[in-house]
């Protein structure tokens, strides 16, 4: 079944990713929130990961 805080961070980070403009914010704030309870218990690929998703949701913001 996998690390199931480090897949809801995958997930709120690609809703993230194709929420509306009207949403998105929230949903980048959802996202940061998942991403900084997921960081706490995983392995270190799984951190590595969770780092690619991070930046992933700055340059949504960027924009």
């Amino acid at each position: 079944m996998g690390n199931r805080l480090f897949q809801e961070a995958r997930k709120a980070v690609q809703l993230a990713q194709s929420a509306e403009p009207a949403e998105q914010s929230a949903a980048i704030n959802t996202a940061k929130n998942a991403l900084s309870s997921a960081y706490a218990n995983t392995t270190m690929a799984e951190k590595e990961q969770l780092r690619s998703f991070q930046d992933e949701l700055n340059s949504i913001e960027s924009k």
